[in-house]
């Protein structure tokens, strides 16, 4: 989770690890040159409930191996130290190529599965985002009202009080809530089979002062998303995980995206295992089965590279919301004090491209699994997914900044090459 969930995804890491995760959290939106968001287009230009591909509009890296993303990918194992890594890419002749790299089980060897299914944290946030959108499409949320106005008396603290944040503030990350996971337990490998309810993760938030005041600066904060989940159950009176899957996942014919179940630590179907080390840079362990409900609206997801392409095309094109929520979505503030040349929508980055041109996306990041990409409005779009976060292959916090950068560089390399 972008800890990504973010802060893209959340991670539960040391105290340094966790304010590292949190600076990677926010570069990996914005690496250099090339921005961090997320999934991109979908496969095919056909109707979004048609999702098989035809063997002419695949490619397997296999077949072409001496092209610029497979290089890529082969070094984030060889140089980086990822176990595995894999990707989605469409490009400008319209056909998705898959890519692989590494292995997907260090035990056995074996190749990370073509398309397989990752843990993809904060991409989880689009998805919710949308889904409150859809709701203030209906007349049953509005976005300038106070979040205590659906969930009264639940918003508390030092600084902190829900009278004054408003729903749009949650989504944007202007709340100035203090962001949850940076406070959570430090080793994941002693708490990956600990279930969390999300009153306790807004409990922790809430323990701690205000960043800022809301509305007057930008800071990523996963505890927003677990706001607008609990919004999204007042509202429906139905669990956020049954909203996100019945009016985005089976809509859009999302088949290999699912939000875990109750309790459920393993992921489904074919996967390649996700790794962590308990410290930056010592030996990494199978960190696959792990209760993600500490990510819960934030970050709860199980994806691949095409679902996520699949999704993020969808919702740019707009077959997710209508214009006049679409735009409130794409409408972006500057993130300049955390992410320069980088803006945030209601759950989407907007970011700047090396070869011109535009990324919308989010990213995200869970213990074992990154994953990054975007989409342009020219059609090209990519899905990178790497598994281990940057912390855990990397040594020093110098280190992981770079790593991690490696990792938006095989993003950008795939947009613009």
């Amino acid at each position: 989770m972008s800890d990504h969930i973010q802060h893209s995804s959340p991670a539960k890491t040391p105290r340094k690890r966790r304010r590292i995760s949190t600076t990677i959290a926010a570069l990996a939106v914005l690496g250099g040159a090339v921005a961090v968001g997320a999934p991109a287009l979908a496969h095919g230009d056909g109707d979004i409930r048609d999702v098989a591909l035809s063997s002419a509009d695949r490619w397997i890296s296999e077949r072409t191996p001496n092209d610029a993303v497979q290089k890529g990918a082969e070094s984030l194992v060889r140089d980086d130290g990822f176990p595995g890594v894999l990707a989605a890419v469409k490009g400008r002749d319209g056909r998705t190529r898959d890519y692989t790299a590494g292995v997907g089980d260090r035990a056995t060897g074996a190749k990370p599965p073509v398309n397989g299914r990752v843990r993809v944290g904060s991409n989880t946030k689009p998805f919710v985002s949308a889904v409150v959108l859809q709701l203030v499409g209906e007349g049953k949320v509005k976005l300038d009202a106070p979040i205590e106005t659906y969930l009264p008396g639940l918003v508390r603290g030092k600084g902190i009080d829900g009278r004054k944040i408003t729903v749009r503030q949650l989504l944007q990350h202007t709340s100035g809530l203090p962001n949850y996971t940076q406070y959570m337990e430090q080793n994941a490998f002693k708490t990956r089979n600990t279930y969390t309810e999300p009153r306790e993760l807004l409990d922790i938030a809430l323990q701690h002062k205000a960043d800022f005041a809301p509305g007057t600066a930008w800071r990523y904060s996963n505890t927003g998303y677990v706001l607008a989940g609990l919004l999204v159950q007042k509202v429906t009176g139905r669990p956020v995980s049954e909203e996100v899957t019945n009016r985005i996942i089976r809509p859009l014919g999302l088949r290999d995206t699912y939000w875990p179940g109750l309790g459920k630590r393993g992921i489904r179907g074919p996967h390649p295992k996700g790794y962590d080390a308990a410290q930056p840079g010592g030996p990494l362990g199978d960190i696959t089965s792990l209760d993600p409900s500490w990510g819960w609206a934030a970050g709860q997801l199980v994806s691949t590279p095409c679902d996520l392409n699949r999704f993020f095309a969808a919702l740019i094109g707009g077959r997710v919301l209508r214009p006049a929520e679409l735009k409130e979505m794409t409408t972006t503030v500057r993130t300049e004090n955390s992410l320069p040349n980088s803006s945030y929508g209601l759950g989407l980055f907007k970011t700047s491209l090396s070869c011109g041109g535009e990324l919308w996306g989010h990213g995200g990041d869970i213990n074992g699994y990154e994953t990054r990409g975007g989409v342009t409005k020219d059609g090209r779009a990519v899905t990178v997914a790497v598994t281990a976060l940057p912390g855990a292959v990397a040594k020093t916090e110098q280190d992981m900044l770079k790593v991690h950068q490696h990792v938006l560089d095989l993003v950008d390399t795939a947009i613009c090459k």
